[in-house]
């Protein structure tokens, strides 16, 4: 089941970790099996990966990414001085170019 395994980092919501928790007890219960809430979270991460095509799922991932965007946009604009080039939407710096540039002497 797991010969090619690796660590990930997951931060959760207090209130999405406490559903699992509560999906972890009623499946112990159900199952009279102790199910962790790694266990759980790794079910639910198969079964949505199952429904890639879904509407909610999509929903959720859209909503996610945005606010992960609205979020580092923030901490950008807090970062950086006004007078420094670069596109601010994209956090891409931009060079200058050739014409830009002062032209050394020989």
């Amino acid at each position: 089941m797991f010969e090619n395994k690796t660590k990930v980092l997951l931060i959760l919501s207090q209130d999405v970790l406490d559903q699992a928790r509560i999906i972890a007890g009623k499946a112990t219960m159900t199952l009279k099996l102790p199910v962790s809430l790694q266990i759980v979270l790794r079910a639910l991460i198969e079964e949505g990966l199952k429904r890639d095509g879904h509407p909610t799922l999509l929903a959720n991932v859209e909503s996610q990414a945005k606010a992960l965007r609205r979020f580092r946009s923030v901490a950008r604009q807090g970062g950086r001085a006004e007078e420094e080039p670069g596109d601010r939407q994209s956090g891409i710096w931009q060079r200058p170019n050739d014409r830009e540039r002062p032209k050394r002497r020989n």
